[in-house]
C-alpha cells in the first residue's frame, strides 16, 4: 500500500472515530470526549492537506488529473464529516443544553464510549489486548488507542497496551468504572483472567 492509500485510509479511520466520539460526548455531556474530538480535527486538517499536495504530485507524475480530482474530492467529503463531528463536539464544549429528545435516547442506551489512561502501575501496561482479555473482565471493548499524536484504530488481540496510552473504549454502563481503575491500577486482573 503507498503512502497515499495509507493516508487515505487513516483518515478514513479518523472520520470513524470523530463520529462515534462527537455523538458520544453529546449523548453523555462528556468534555473529555468533546476534547478529543477537537484534537482529531486538527489532525484531519494536517492530513487534510497532505492528501491533497500529494495527489497534485503524483497527477503530475502519472498525468491521471481525473484520479488527483478523485482523490481531492473524497479528501474533502471526509474533512466535510469531521467538520460535522467537531460541531457535535463544540456544542459539549460550550455546555449547551442537550435537546430532549437527545435525553430520551440515553434513556434508551446501555451502551457508552469512554476513555482511560494506561498508568505505570496498570496490569494492562506492557500488555495485549488478547492477553488481559479485557473484553471478557470489563465489557469494555478498546474502538482505538492514542499513542502520543498517533492514533491506532480497531486495535485486535494482538495490539500493544503501552503506559501512557489513551484507550477509548465502547461497552456497558457497569463495565465502565471497573475499566478506569483497571487502566489507573486501582484495581488488578486476577492471574486467571490472564492468557499466557
Amino acid at each position: 500500500m503507498g503512502q497515499l492509500e495509507e493516508m487515505l485510509l487513516e483518515i478514513k479511520d479518523t472520520s470513524e472515530l470523530m463520529v462515534d466520539l462527537a455523538y458520544s460526548s453529546l449523548l453523555y455531556s462528556n468534555q473529555e470526549i468533546a476534547k478529543e474530538v477537537i484534537q482529531l480535527h486538527e489532525r484531519m486538517d494536517e492530513l487534510g492537506d497532505e492528501i491533497e499536495v500529494l495527489a497534485i504530485k503524483r497527477a503530475i507524475e502519472d498525468r491521471d488529473h481525473l484520479k488527483a480530482l478523485a482523490t481531492i474530492r473524497m479528501s474533502k467529503s471526509v474533512k466535510d464529516i469531521s467538520y460535522a463531528a467537531l460541531k457535535i463536539a463544540e456544542v459539549v464544549r460550550r455546555d449547551d443544553i442537550t435537546h430532549p429528545v437527545i435525553q430520551l435516547s440515553i434513556r434508551d442506551s446501555d451502551v457508552i464510549i469512554t476513555t482511560a489512561v494506561v498508568e505505570e502501575s496498570s496490569d494492562l501496561a506492557g500488555s495485549t489486548l488478547g492477553r488481559v482479555k479485557l473484553a471478557t473482565n470489563s465489557g469494555m471493548y478498546v474502538i482505538a488507542i492514542r499513542r502520543g499524536r498517533r492514533y491506532i484504530y480497531g486495535p485486535d488481540r494482538d495490539t500493544a497496551i503501552m503506559e501512557g496510552d489513551l484507550l477509548f473504549a465502547r461497552g456497558p454502563f457497569d463495565g465502565e468504572q471497573y475499566f478506569r481503575d483497571l487502566s489507573s491500577g486501582m484495581e488488578h486482573l486476577d492471574a486467571k483472567d490472564l492468557i499466557g
